[in-house]
């Protein structure tokens, strides 16, 4: 392999994406060209298309880089088969990262995120194995949103703050189902 240029190559790729989060911040995706990218980013549009087929493909490798390194928070824990509901891990990643998720969220990408696994063990034993799936989206909606709220106020809570909102949102299930059960 030839080192030099694999390094081009990445510093390349690392200064079209940094140009295109930073435009993403003012503009629509669909007011983005290849052409201001190249311009802004100094490079010309044959090392564009070298590394990414179109904005579209672009858009979609940030996405996966975001989405790889929140897995990677978690490899351990799914390699191993437990879930330690570790919440922290995820706040701080986001506060460290703010520009990527708000771009993440800029492109839609929300509702088709690969991000969050839920724990469908613990949703079964918490719900008595019952509307799991409804469970399961109320879940992913409510955190990404309380992410989006975080991200607009420029995340002035910390992360140890926002992993004990999710935290305080579950620990009421449990007395919950016991007072329906009683009624």
């Amino acid at each position: 392999m030839n080192t030099p240029n694999n390094k081009r190559k990445k510093e390349s790729m690392e200064r079209i994406e940094k140009v295109f989060i930073e435009m993403l911040q003012t503009k629509k995706l669909s007011e983005i060209s290849v052409s201001d990218i190249c311009k802004l980013a100094g490079l010309n549009r044959t090392t564009f298309y070298a590394n990414y087929t179109d904005i579209y493909g672009l858009a979609d490798a940030i996405r996966n880089k975001l989405e790889n390194e929140v897995s990677d928070l978690y490899r351990e824990e799914v390699t191993q088969g437990f879930n330690s509901n570790d919440y922290l891990k995820l706040f701080r990643h986001i506060k460290d990262n703010q520009i990527f998720y708000k771009t993440y969220f800029k492109l839609g990408y929300d509702n088709n995120y690969k991000i969050f696994r839920y724990d469908t063990n613990l949703a079964r034993e918490h719900f008595q194995n019952r509307f799991i799936e409804y469970h399961m989206e109320f879940f992913k909606a409510g955190i990404t949103q309380i992410i989006k709220l975080w991200l607009k106020s420029g995340c002035k809570e910390s992360p140890e703050d926002m992993a004990e909102i999710i935290k305080s949102e579950y620990h009421g299930r449990d007395s919950f189902f016991a007072d329906k059960s009683t009624e």
